[in-house]
């Protein structure tokens, strides 16, 4: 039985919905399975965007232990000890398997690796391909992809939602596959896996300034809690301190490399405000800076990232990305400050995982962005990102390559899928008011700075939002970014302190008795349910 469109089933092991850094690992670790993604390969989601680099301690006198150090302090009490020491201990040894992948990382005249030191780190241990680390890491990453014949990527194409099996100890539903929307021939696909892993990024995009990409709405974390998944620190978004003040969405990103290399924060008359906040100044944690600058722009002053004298002579040799879009903006780094605000940018919380990347769910892992791990805590050292997805996207592939290929949902016998009328429903393409006002809505009542009234409006703008169409938004877009919108206030008003990237001005001080994770758990809305011949399941 099946209400609505037609649907195609196909079996396959393993799927990975998204196709960044983190998905990719996965996918070449396990060596076989189905890679989703709704661009092309190596040109949707955030990881092409990545500017600064990946972070290892392969520096001469640097130590993993002083890595993980840095991670635990920069995560204001909510790091997970055993995951900062795991993915940094791991780190130099992914700096050699990518370089062995192809990955062209830059290197000093005398042939070393080329160290750049960002915010928060005590060393220098930054490696990079100038500022484009992400996009040269997808590029080597998805190049291997294509060559393993036993992994197929289907590109144009969107989850719409996970497909659930009926409980079953402890009342868990398992997860069976993932229904999907074919952009190419408009055309619902049921993919019933072994294995589904969602890699699918941030919901860094949901606020109105942000250097995320347009698709970056937390799509993955809406499929996971209706299907009941555990979600834990939605609160804690990093909002990267030198997004390009100008007009553009998202703002153009200003590495902090540059700041690493000497550029300095200032405002009209020349002053470098961020030394008042903190004497490491524009090298302070990244919530430190921005709530330094938030702060300075509210006082009445403009404030300019001054990188004139940094790399004179060859700015755009060291910092090509940089150089090319603030030339798109009329701006020469080498001659003018240019204009900064906070943006939003990486999100620490998401769906909740072990260090295995296992949800709550059966069957159902996360990676990357989309996955809480407990690395970042409330607030994410500077390039741990780009190195959390592929240390622990490598170790879950590897894990999960002992799944057996012959062993989809219900063996085989036959099975029905029951589509609930609005699943195969919203539109792809429809749904920009509603987005566009919820931007508005977090950036005014959950930005830099937060308190309970302006959490409370905010979340009462979203319930109108929600109910202004009979039936909900018509747009799968739109209805998961006011669910994952309406998670986050919901988040922020709980946490009733400051810390890290969370800041409430109603709650100045961090609570030592609050430093813990919060983990949420949705009641399961599912639209997909798969149902083998010999169970009865009530319609």
């Amino acid at each position: 039985m099946l209400a609505g469109r037609v649907v195609d089933v196909v079996r396959v092991p393993l799927v990975v919905v998204g196709a960044g850094v983190a998905g990719l690992s996965v996918a070449l670790e396990a060596g076989r399975g189905l890679v989703i993604c709704d661009a092309p390969l190596g040109e949707g989601g955030s990881s092409p965007w990545a500017q600064g680099g990946l972070a290892a301690a392969v520096g001469e006198s640097d130590r993993g232990a002083s890595h993980a150090a840095d991670t635990i302090a920069a995560g204001a009490g909510l790091v997970a000890p055993e995951v900062a020491q795991l993915v940094t201990s791991e780190a130099p040894d992914v700096v050699a398997w990518l370089e062995g992948l192809g990955v062209r990382w830059d290197r000093t005249a005398d042939g070393r690796l080329d160290l750049h030191r960002e915010a928060a780190h005590g060393a220098a241990r930054i490696v990079h391909h100038r500022d484009a680390t992400g996009a040269e890491l997808v590029r080597a990453l998805g190049q291997q992809v294509r060559s393993r014949s036993a992994v197929t990527v289907c590109d144009r194409t969107v989850a719409v939602d996970l497909i659930r099996g009926p409980a079953g100890a402890g009342g868990r539903a398992p997860v069976l596959g993932v229904l999907a929307r074919d952009l190419r021939r408009d055309r619902l696909v049921a993919y019933l896996a072994g294995a589904v892993v969602l890699a699918s990024g941030g919901y860094g995009h949901l606020w109105e300034a942000t250097t995320t990409p347009a698709q970056v709405v937390g799509d993955g974390i809406a499929l996971a809690a209706r299907a009941g998944a555990a979600l834990a620190d939605l609160e804690f978004v990093q909002f990267h301190p030198t997004a390009l003040d100008v007009a553009a969405d998202p703002r153009p990103l200003l590495t902090e490399a540059l700041r690493g290399a000497g550029a300095h924060l200032v405002d009209e008359s020349g002053t470098r405000f961020c030394l008042v906040a903190d004497p490491a100044g524009e090298l302070a944690p990244r919530d430190v800076v921005a709530r330094a600058i938030y702060r300075h722009q509210a006082s009445g002053h403009r404030t300019y990232l001054d990188a004139t004298g940094v790399c004179q002579g060859s700015f755009a040799e060291h910092f090509p990305t940089v150089a090319m879009l603030c030339a798109a903006h009329g701006l020469d780094p080498a001659r003018d400050r240019l204009p900064v605000t906070p943006a939003s940018h990486y999100c620490m919380g998401g769906v909740a995982v072990d260090r295995d990347g296992a949800t709550s769910l059966p069957g159902l892992w996360a990676v990357g962005e989309v996955a809480a791990t407990g690395l970042h805590g409330a607030n994410r050292l500077a390039s741990n990102s780009l190195l959390e997805g592929i240390v622990l996207g490598r170790r879950l592939g590897a894990a999960l390559r002992a799944l057996a290929e012959d062993d989809p949902p219900c063996g085989d016998r036959p099975e029905s899928l029951f589509v609930d009328r609005d699943a195969a429903w919203l539109d792809e393409s429809g749904g920009a008011d509603i987005v566009a006002a919820t931007r508005r809505i977090l950036w005014e009542g959950a930005g830099v700075e937060r308190s309970a009234a302006g959490l409370e409006a905010a979340g009462r703008e979203l319930a109108t939002l929600a109910s202004a169409s009979v039936g909900g938004p018509r747009s799968r877009r739109a209805a998961n970014a006011l669910l994952v919108a309406s998670s986050v206030i919901a988040s922020a008003l709980a946490r009733d302190e400051s810390r890290g990237a969370h800041t409430r001005s109603d709650h100045p001080g961090c609570d030592p008795a609050r430093g813990r994770r919060r983990l949420v758990r949705p009641v399961p809305t599912p639209t997909v349910e798969l149902v083998c011949a010999s169970e009865v399941v009530a319609a």
